[in-house]
């Protein structure tokens, strides 16, 4: 109880000091922790608890002497640092706010800000570091922030923090807004490598300004920088609330079609599509596209862009072929406007490389994603967020292709430097670590794999919620990983969970609702549940060939499943018919040493043994060693 009541303190010597004086004369150790919790500027600024103390005054009397002798810029200073987090303050936070406060359409609150940064070192459209640091060097004189050599910023310690913010002689909501006000004027709406790392220094700052500060009370540019803020920590909800308000603001200030009001429903739209909103996303992107045509016609950045995020949309809803359309047009105009090698004409060319990959035709994947890979490295640098992106996409086609050891190379690299970059808690990194995982089941190491799912889904709950696409394809993972150890009833109450939550939020005959089902059906067919197996690989059948067609290796992969089921059944004649179709079309669309290619041949062996076809099935057995051995050869 004694050391977690200095650490309570802060290890503040003089507070403990004045706490021990208190317990001596009142109460013990355990009333006076309860008594601190609900009166603690009463405790440390009641001269009368320091009668058994050697010092003469109490905790906040001794600081409001040093205060007193502070000039009026010191004081200001030190009343900002109450609205801020205690650690972490850069002079380049009121250097960026004071370089663009021009952005603000707010006239009276441009003048507050000035006022508030004269203090600090704004002089005229330009900053005087000079004048910050005679601040902070008069503020150190009297021990009341202290320097960070090793980050170049400065600290206030947790006491002092506490305290500054009660000589705040105006309303202290009001002195919030301004701070969140700078806050938000230092960040960039542009997601930069330089960009990500200052923002990520900024959100412990916004949250601390953000306790009483309701968005509505906020100006919608400010708005739009502080969701950004959150938006790259992954805090969607937070971001949602910024967005709503910048977006109705504009909308009742400037109109439905002002540049400004589309921009904020396009931000809003983006953070529907993070939290995987899809209808709501697309409402949105659609009146941005159309509104964009009409003002600013068919071939501005602009729309292009809103075209790219409604795409992006209908791919994640599984219309891969509305998708693919909408792309192919949208690249083609870019290139046309903007050459090439422009990032955004390469942002065009990896959503459409995404589309292939889900559409099954993994090979044109590859390629294009292999291309963006390089301009991205070559623009960009190795380490930039969207040349990471790039890799994982890449890492995850070669996954498909069966390049199981390319994949897992590929993906330790982009984990590594997501963690370093973004943290280890970011949606990016945790979807990298999620995919590595996926890789080590494919290769048979399936502790490995199972470890990380489960530090991954932990997160990922906690961060996105248990309804999240991304937790629910962790929970599918880790279902599958589960079944491939033999865990038959664990990966059922996964999958059953999986299946009825994608069917709820996507529908019965989305692509990711249809291989729940697929994987369900599979382990039922390893439980022995042979007829339950049969009826729901049928009805996967079905519906796929339908949404996906009859050529797409999620299709033949389930077709394939069924065949293995028929065989159990003792239906060999059905099991060799489908197999023989699955094999031939698996050849013509990934190859014939596919691991997928080879499995299935592997099965229809099988089958031909049943079927007391020795011969036929030794032949077939002798062409997948040969693709087996060319392919490790390769």
């Amino acid at each position: 109880m004694l050391i977690y009541m200095i650490k309570e303190l802060y290890f503040f010597a003089l507070a403990i000091a004045q706490a021990g004086a208190f317990i001596h004369c009142h109460s013990s150790l355990n009333e006076y922790r309860e008594l601190y919790q609900r009166e603690r500027d009463n405790l440390l600024q009641n001269e009368e608890t320091q009668r058994q103390d050697p010092y003469s005054l109490a905790v906040y009397s001794t600081w409001r002497l040093s205060y007193d002798k502070l000039d009026e810029s010191a004081r200001i200073f030190l009343q900002v640092c109450s609205c801020l987090h205690h650690e972490g303050i850069s002079e380049e936070m009121f250097e960026k706010a004071a370089l663009s406060q021009h952005n603000l359409e707010d006239l009276e609150l441009q003048d507050d800000v000035t006022k508030l940064l004269k203090h600090l070192g704004k002089q005229n459209s330009g900053w005087s570091s000079w004048t910050f640091q005679k601040v902070i060097m008069r503020l150190d004189s009297h021990s009341l922030v202290e320097h960070d050599d090793q980050n170049h910023t400065y600290s206030v310690h947790p006491l002092v923090h506490h305290w500054s913010g009660t000589t705040m002689e105006g309303n202290r909501h009001d002195m919030q807004k301004l701070i969140l006000t700078i806050i938000g004027l230092s960040f960039p709406l542009t997601h930069t490598d330089e960009n990500i790392k200052y923002g990520r220094k900024l959100l412990k700052h916004t949250t601390s300004a953000t306790t009483s500060v309701k968005p509505e009370d906020i100006n919608p540019f400010v708005g739009l920088t502080i969701a950004s803020i959150y938006s790259i920590h992954g805090r969607w909800k937070n971001a949602e609330a910024f967005e709503v308000m910048a977006m109705e603001k504009r909308k009742r200030v400037l109109g439905d079609g002002h540049p400004d009001t589309l921009t904020s429903m396009e931000k809003l739209a983006e953070t529907y599509w993070c939290q995987r909103r899809l209808s709501e996303a697309e409402a949105l992107y659609l009146v941005v596209v159309e509104k964009r045509k009409l003002v600013l016609g068919d071939d501005h950045p602009d729309t292009l862009e809103s075209m790219g995020n409604l795409a992006n949309t209908y791919w994640s809803q599984g219309r891969w072929n509305e998708a693919e359309a909408l792309e192919l047009v949208v690249l083609e105009k870019r290139k046309l406007v903007l050459g090439d090698d422009h990032q955004a004409t390469l942002e065009t060319m990896g959503n459409l490389a995404g589309t292939y990959l889900h559409q099954g035709r993994w090979n044109d994947a590859a390629a294009l994603f292999l291309v963006v890979v390089e301009k991205r490295k070559l623009v960009l640098g190795d380490d930039h967020p969207d040349t990471l992106e790039s890799m994982g996409n890449l890492a995850s086609t070669y996954l498909y292709q069966g390049r199981w050891k390319e994949a897992e190379a590929l993906q330790v690299v982009v984990m590594e430097k997501e963690k370093r970059l973004l943290g280890e808690d970011h949606p990016d990194t945790l979807i990298s670590m999620g995919n590595l995982a996926y890789t080590y089941r494919d290769l048979g190491r399936l502790d490995d794999a199972e470890a990380l799912e489960l530090v991954v889904l932990e997160k990922v709950k906690q961060l996105l919620g248990e309804d999240h696409p991304h937790t629910l394809q962790i929970m599918g993972n880790l279902a599958s990983t589960y079944r491939e150890k033999g865990r038959l009833e664990d990966a059922e109450a996964l999958e059953m969970l999986v299946l009825e939550q994608r069917k709820r939020l996507l529908g019965d005959e989305h692509p990711q609702t249809l291989r729940a089902m697929s994987n369900l059906a599979v382990t039922h067919w390893k439980q022995g549940r042979w007829n339950d197996a049969e009826v729901l690989q049928m009805a996967t059948m079905e519906k796929m060939r339908r949404v996906l067609g009859d050529d797409h290796p999620r299709t033949l992969e389930n077709m394939a499943n069924l065949a293995n089921t028929y065989r159990d059944r003792g239906r060999l004649k059905d099991a060799e018919a489908l197999g023989m179709e699955v094999m031939e079309k698996m050849k013509q669309v990934l190859g014939d040493d596919h691991p997928d290619t080879l499995k299935n041949i592997s099965s229809l062996v099988a089958t031909y043994r049943d079927l007391g076809r020795l011969d036929d099935a030794e032949a077939l057995e002798a062409k997948v060693e040969e693709n087996r051995k060319r392919r490790e050869g390769s």
